[in-house]
């Protein structure tokens, strides 16, 4: 059963993911990590009329995808979480609404993957479910047309800009026995450190990132060395590089084992992302693409998975608000066992 470690961490019996799915679309299946998606569609529409469509078209091929893997109905999981980056989060209650299950939707922006799965692991530890689910998705065209420009505008894109990811990650949560095992959650603070600009959202994400890494270090007392990777998501390069020296400041050193979603998904120097890659299906997507799999065949043992998003709305950026940040935290282990 789960146990309170410090302020912001708990600790959690034997709770696996139990199924994973990641499905992508055209730039995403070019990049590095395209052999490691279950789905790939050489259309970002998806067979729909609307990009917003295709976003939640998107969401029901990896939920069936995942319940498939797992070989279940609907009706066996107990509650879904989800949510994605559309206003009142229409991605994720359209994609998923045929499925009939009992639904919570969430949103974190592209941290609402790590969200999802630290609700999920905590309800299914506490009994309060048998299986959960967690899905989300984002999609480049909605998202540049809602918090952004039209396409047909051709805005140029800034340096420190990122490229959200067409995708969507699935997983189910319950008491396997099996790995990958969700051994704790931390969950995040707000953090805003006054950024304003809505085209450098690593930099508003990653004082979260640090924030979160390095409460799940004190309420802990575990190390860096003990994880073969600190993974965040979607820092980009320009976050990433401030996250590591916000860590180093805080005396954790960590760039030799930092791994960013948004730095993993494409091919920088042959793909026109500028500081990489972004949104909710940018994490989640890596997550059940690549690190999961990772973990279940013990190439890898213990990560720290941190996705973080940035909580701006259309309102917000042209009010001149700042941007503030969050990242939820999940231990992932080949190994369960008590900390």
């Amino acid at each position: 059963m789960s146990e309170r470690k410090g302020r912001s961490t708990v600790a959690l019996g034997s709770v696996s993911a139990s199924a994973y799915a990641a499905v992508g679309g055209k730039k995403e299946g070019e990049g590095p990590l395209g052999g490691r998606y279950d789905y790939i569609d050489a259309d970002d529409y998806f067979g729909q009329s609307s990009f917003e469509l295709a976003e939640s078209a998107m969401q029901g091929i990896a939920l069936q995808n995942v319940l498939e893997k797992r070989g279940i109905m609907p009706e066996d999981v107990s509650m879904l979480f989800g949510g994605d980056l559309l206003d009142q989060c229409i991605g994720t209650s359209f994609g998923t609404r045929d499925f009939g299950i009992p639904f919570f939707g969430i949103y974190g922006a592209c941290s609402t993957v790590s969200e999802g799965l630290s609700l999920a692991a905590l309800t299914v530890d506490s009994g309060a479910s048998e299986i959960s689910g967690v899905i989300t998705s984002s999609h480049f065209c909605t998202a540049e047309r809602q918090y952004r420009f039209p396409l047909e505008y051709g805005g140029q894109r800034t340096p420190s800009s990122q490229w959200t990811a067409t995708a969507s990650g699935a997983l189910l949560i319950e008491k396997t026995g099996e790995p990958p095992f969700i051994r704790a959650v931390t969950v995040g603070k707000i953090v805003d450190r006054g950024i304003t600009d809505a085209n450098n959202m690593g930099a508003a994400m990653a004082p979260a990132a640090y924030s979160t890494v390095s409460a799940f270090f004190g309420d802990t007392g575990l190390r860096p060395d003990d994880f073969d990777a600190i993974v965040t998501g979607d820092l980009g390069n320009v976050g990433s590089r401030l996250f590591c020296e916000l860590a180093e400041k805080g005396g954790l050193e960590l760039r030799a084992r930092h791994f960013d979603c948004g730095r993993m998904i494409y091919d920088q120097s042959a793909q026109d992302v500028h500081a990489g890659g972004s949104g909710c299906g940018c994490a989640a997507s890596v997550l059940c693409g690549y690190f999961l799999p990772e973990i279940r065949a013990g190439r890898l043992k213990n990560i720290l998975f941190a996705a973080t998003g940035a909580l701006l709305s259309p309102t917000s950026s042209q009010q001149g608000m700042s941007i503030p940040g969050v990242s939820h935290l999940a231990w992932i282990s080949f190994e369960k066992g008590e900390i």
